[in-house]
């Protein structure tokens, strides 16, 4: 049976490489392709991995399967690859020289992993702080309590992105990224800063900080993160990455 999930094979041509590296996949039972399909059915229907089809191997497997790539750093990998790919496809350059940040805070299932209230928007779990170029391309996800201002937290953010795109120039964010991290961004990494100020009496479309709204916007289209329902950090980073990846793969197949 087919799910709506499953790669096309002009898909699986783009992101089979980075399974057939290394030791990676050796003496397999299964072919990747399919725990791959179970891998993208969980993200976007959102079930458990224990209510897997029965057309999928063991949710063990598949679940094993994806912790190992996870740890190995595949699903960021391919995510680049595509990244890179699409933005070629859109006439521009392989590498960003802009960016766009933000955060969305989100609930969490108890027992969760770095959990906190943030006060601004009421809600108790974590915060999705990501980066985007100006396409709305996922350039680099960090996941941490909800209770860390975005203007320090942005900080490492940034840096992080840098370190993967050192051909970012400059960021662009919201009013709730001053001082802090303005100052960080001039000063200490020499690169420039675009604040958006908030629009009073009214409502507006603001330039550029419109596509990083567009994408978390698309994590809608993926029941899995409707909530984050991730243990570890480390898990609901990677879960935002495969559906992105799985958007990428859409576009270019």
């Amino acid at each position: 049976m087919n799910y709506p999930s499953d790669l096309t094979d002009k898909q699986w041509d783009l992101i089979k490489y980075f399974f057939d590296q290394g030791e990676y996949g050796k003496n397999r039972k299964y072919s990747q392709r399919i725990l791959v399909n179970a891998v993208l059915y969980v993200t976007k229907t959102g079930c458990q991995w224990r209510f897997l089809p029965k057309c999928y191997p063991c949710w063990k497997t598949v679940y094993s399967f994806y912790k190992r790539a996870k740890d190995k750093g595949i699903w960021e990998k391919i995510m680049q690859a595509l990244v890179k790919k699409s933005r070629i496809k859109l006439g521009r350059k392989a590498e960003p020289s802009y960016s766009i940040i933000d955060s969305q805070s989100v609930k969490t299932t108890s027992g969760c992993q770095e959990r906190g209230y943030d006060g601004g928007k009421k809600i108790k779990g974590r915060k999705r702080h990501i980066v985007t170029d100006t396409q709305g391309h996922l350039l680099h996800i960090k996941v941490h309590a909800a209770n860390i201002h975005d203007t320090v937290s942005g900080c490492e953010v940034f840096n992080q992105v840098l370190a993967k795109y050192p051909s970012i120039q400059g960021v662009c964010a919201d009013a709730g990224y001053r001082k802090t991290m303005k100052t960080y961004v001039e000063k200490v990494k020499k690169k420039i800063i675009e604040i958006s100020e908030r629009i009073e009496g009214g409502w507006s479309v603001l330039a550029k900080r419109w596509v990083v709204e567009r994408t978390f916007a698309w994590f809608n289209g993926f029941r899995r993160l409707s909530k984050d329902y991730e243990i570890t950090v480390k898990s609901a980073e990677n879960m935002i990455v495969v559906a992105h990846c799985m958007l990428l793969l859409k576009r270019l197949s």
